[in-house]
Parts: structure tokens; sequence; C-alpha cells
């Protein structure tokens, strides 16, 4: 899905905050946070597409000028409100005020092979190329890789494609790989000569580089 979720490669956004030896919660709300995430995964969403989509679902604003274990929350809430397991309104009532949860769900499942594909189709050292494309729905391929063309590095087993588990399409196998793309190839002249960047990506998003 494109939205301000995917920010990976953009500009404009100034550097990377990082403290040194940051803690993993920096507060108490952060790790209770964390536990009611994965109580709602093992019980509502064990593949965890669906879950990542509620947060890519947030409004942009929202998204923006939150906190990475806020947009954790958002996401868990709103899977649980869309479940019937509670409700905005007792939300709110808890909360002490508005509750603010992700828009809802325009995305579909794509088709689904007639078959699981377990079975690599490239190897180490095939050229490829990401497929463009722009679901209204979840999909795990970055946008700044979308069209551009790699090598397959590594051929790893094969994993259950979340752009089907996001949107109740069930587990669909396919081969995954490690693709590498020179810092060039994804941003021009603003990439570094002799850098490249390594992603994961799933079978059916890449096609044969002719």
């Amino acid at each position: 899905m494109d939205g301000v979720h995917d920010l990976g490669g953009m500009e404009g956004f100034g550097p990377v905050e990082r403290t040194p030896a940051e803690p993993v919660f920096g507060e108490e709300w952060e790790r209770r946070a964390f536990r009611v995430n994965m109580a709602v995964l093992a019980a509502l969403n064990p593949g965890g597409g669906g879950f990542r989509h509620s947060i890519e679902r947030m409004d942009p604003g929202h998204y923006l000028s939150s906190s990475y274990y806020e947009h954790w929350l958002t996401g868990a809430s709103s899977l649980l409100v869309e479940a019937g397991v509670v409700s905005r309104e007792e939300l709110e009532r808890r909360a002490g005020g508005r509750f603010p949860l992700s828009r809802p769900d325009r995305g579909t499942a794509p088709a689904a092979p007639e078959e699981d594909r377990t079975e690599p189709r490239f190897a180490v050292g095939d050229r490829v190329r990401v497929r463009e494309w722009h679901p209204l729905g979840h999909t795990r391929a970055p946008r700044y890789v979308q069209g551009k063309r790699g090598v397959i590095v590594r051929v790893d087993e094969p994993a259950n494609v979340p752009d089907f588990e996001a949107h109740g399409g069930g587990t669909v196998p396919d081969p995954t790989y490690s693709v590498r793309f020179t810092a060039q190839d994804l941003w021009g002249d603003g990439g570094g000569a002799g850098e490249t960047v390594n992603v994961d990506l799933w079978e059916r998003y890449l096609e044969e580089d002719r």
C-alpha cells in the first residue's frame, strides 16, 4: 500500500534521531502496549499481515505525530474494534477522551495461485526486476524498490505472503529471496557509488529482468 508509513528512501524528514543505549521501553505504558499487541496477534492475526496493515491505515497526521508504540496501540485497538471485541465508545470511556483508530480497510486479497509455489524460480546471480504496482491493501514490497532492477544474492525458505494474510486470503506460501540493489539504481545520482542495499522479497513481487 502506498502511504505515509512507507518512508524508506524518502527525503525531507530530517535526520534519524538515535539515542545511545536507548531502553526497549521508555515508559511503562509502552511495555503494556507491547503485551496487548502480542495477545491480539495470537488471538486475531497470528501471521501479522493484518496488524501491519492496521498501522498503514492510520490517518497520516496521526501516524507522523505519534510514537512507535502508539502505532502498535492504534493498530491493535483497531483490530479489536473491527472484530467486535470492544467498541470505540468503551475505549474512549476508559481513555477519558478521544481514542483515534485506523481508517477502514479498503484492500482485498490478491488472486491466489491454483497451487502452492515452494520451488524457487530464480537462483543466486539472476537479475530480476521488482514489479511496480500500487494496491489499496497491504504489501511488503517497499515503494522505493518497485520497478527497480537487482540481483538475487540469497535464496531463502518459502514463507506465507503477507498480502494474502492481511485481507483474509489465508496462508499462501511463496519462495523468498535477498535481492541486492545498487544505491544508484535506487536513487540515481543521489545514491553513493559502490553502496548497495539488500531487500528480502517474495517471488510474486519479482519478474525476470530482460
